[in-house]
């Protein structure tokens, strides 16, 4: 009787573990998704300010290239 009382929460826990183990890798999976999602709304954000501001760099590039290859 003292055998198993002594084993009963040993049990106890190794029968929670995979339930447990996974209720931690959700959280950390929906907090992890929560970040990426507000580190792209700032990058959204920063772009639309930028694009405001100035025409895309990749255009200004693509028009020196252009430029550059005309004269060259």
């Amino acid at each position: 009787m003292l055998v198993s009382h002594v084993l009963r929460r040993p049990v106890a826990a190794l029968r929670r573990w995979p339930v447990d183990t996974q209720l931690g890798a959700r959280r950390n999976a929906m907090i992890a998704s929560t970040a990426l999602a507000q580190r792209r709304a700032e990058r959204d954000e920063v772009e639309e300010y930028l694009a405001a501001r100035h025409e895309s760099p990749t255009i200004e590039v693509a028009v020196e290239v252009a430029a550059h290859a005309a004269h060259g």
